[in-house]
């Protein structure tokens, strides 16, 4: 089975999208704070992946079972960070 050039370029960008999380952790832990992120965002952005996950279970589309896992287990390490790294306060 060969692969349309266009859904090998969108399979690369469904893995490197994802990856602009990791510079978003590493300002945190540096920082030590997660307090100029909003909680509501946070967990609705996650909520929202979380709710893709199982159609992408059963998806045959490649590239959105590819973004979905990649994107909700990086988007998964931001939460851990921002909830790890959270300096007080109830701010939404």
């Amino acid at each position: 089975m060969t692969m349309h050039p266009l859904e090998l370029l969108a399979l690369i960008a469904s893995v490197v999208m994802p990856l602009w999380n990791i510079p978003l952790i590493v300002k945190i832990i540096q920082r030590k704070s997660s307090h100029d992120l909003s909680l509501f965002w946070l967990w609705g952005v996650w909520g929202c992946m979380l709710l893709m996950v199982p159609w992408a279970l059963v998806t045959q589309e490649l590239v959105l079972k590819v973004f979905s896992f990649v994107n909700f287990i990086l988007f998964t390490s931001v939460v851990v960070v921002v909830m790890k790294y959270r300096s007080g306060g109830t701010d939404v």
